[in-house]
């Protein structure tokens, strides 16, 4: 990872940025320059998982980068090449619908299309719990496009949730080291 230069966006499943900001510790100390990317909800909500100030100053302390949180901010992303590799981590249903769609109206589907146009990749580590109904549709689109790779992912409560996904976030390091080499971590489903 020495010298690689991940984005590490984050959207509003607030249950898993504590895996999140655990993952985006390890990817640093494992020598991966990271800079913390947030949409508009995750940048701007107070939940009880915890405050917006306090995800923002915990990812800027982690990584010694300043978050990109506005399209203006994303926009660069791409024609700069600011990085080698973009995470969406986590990534709701919300986004994958949107990134399926080809909707731009966020930092982080702003950086996902600008970062995709030099056809550099881009892995999602999916949290929904509608991944099973509503969200499948887009799972599928974005399976079959290029530079899109997956983190993989389980049910994660299945009596009480039967349609809810959720990636595991302790192979986000491999699955990231996969998609530097043009290639799916498998297996996909767990």
């Amino acid at each position: 990872m020495n010298g690689m230069k991940i984005g590490f966006a984050l959207c509003g499943s607030f249950c898993t940025f504590e895996a999140a900001f655990a993952q985006m510790a390890k990817l640093k100390k494992a020598g991966a320059a990271v800079t913390p990317i947030f949409s508009d909800y995750a940048y701007e909500t107070d939940t009880r998982f915890g405050t917006a100030q306090s995800f923002r100053e915990r990812a800027e302390a982690l990584t010694g980068q300043k978050a990109i949180h506005t399209i203006v901010q994303a926009e660069p992303i791409g024609p700069k090449k600011m990085f080698d590799l973009l995470l969406v981590e986590p990534c709701t249903g919300n986004t994958l619908g949107k990134l399926a769609a080809g909707i731009t109206d966020t930092a982080v589907t702003m950086a996902c299309k600008s970062h995709l146009r030099t056809g550099r990749p881009l892995l999602l580590a999916i949290s929904t719990n509608d991944a099973l109904s509503g969200s499948a549709g887009s799972i599928g689109k974005l399976l079959n496009r290029s530079c899109y790779y997956f983190v993989p992912l389980r049910q994660d409560q299945p009596a009480g949730k039967p349609r809810s996904i959720v990636a595991d976030f302790d192979r986000t390091e491999a699955a990231v080291r996969a998609a530097l080499r043009g290639e799916q971590l498998q297996p996909i489903l767990l």
